[in-house]
């Protein structure tokens, strides 16, 4: 059995991102996985890294409680739209306060390279966007998933990390989004 978090970075509880976790999680649930949430917009938390990493700024509780669930889990799936080429900035600032090193890395003394402290973890990433998938990979560059598949997942050991782009969103169709429910809900069964 695996132990799914679920990371929803979309700061709209009336998002569609917000439909997406909740078909993962249904397929999840189905194929006897226990499953938790974080929902980064009902997280109270300072988003900026006030001092950089130049001096550990204290992590409020609620940053405790959702690293606990990271450690606790096996499969990290992040859902989050893109904004101008990125993650929003609530979700950045989740990851500027919580990755931090001697939690998710640690750099080796004397040394350019690094431990990878959450390795053993798998991810997928559901993102949402405007356009086609295919358009943002091939004509942007595919800069959110640059960001948080290599810069932070994988630099922090977390391997596998899947990528589903879903889009164009913006006036899509009921039926669209529905046969996207259906599928996210399959990737939850199938714990991809």
């Amino acid at each position: 059995m695996k132990n799914i978090l679920i990371i929803n970075g979309h700061p709209n509880a009336g998002s569609f991102n917000f439909g997406i976790a909740e078909a993962y999680k249904t397929g999840a649930k189905q194929a006897g996985c226990e499953v938790k949430e974080i929902v980064i917009r009902d997280l109270k938390f300072n988003p900026n890294l006030t001092s950089g990493y130049n001096k550990r700024t204290d992590l409020e509780a609620d940053l405790l409680e959702a690293w606990e669930k990271i450690q606790w889990a096996n499969h990290l799936v992040w859902v989050h739209p893109v904004w101008w080429g990125g993650l929003p900035a609530i979700t950045k600032g989740f990851i500027d306060r919580l990755f931090l090193p001697g939690m998710a890395f640690q750099y080796r003394e004397n040394s350019v390279w690094w431990d990878k402290l959450l390795a053993g973890k798998s991810a997928h990433i559901i993102t949402t966007l405007d356009f086609p998938g295919w358009m943002y990979r091939n004509m942007y560059g595919k800069p959110s998933v640059n960001q948080l598949k290599k810069s932070t997942l994988e630099f922090c050991g977390v391997k596998p990390v899947k990528v589903t782009y879903v889009g164009p969103i913006k006036k899509s169709t009921e039926e669209f989004r529905k046969n996207w429910l259906a599928k996210i809900e399959t990737f939850g069964k199938e714990l991809r």
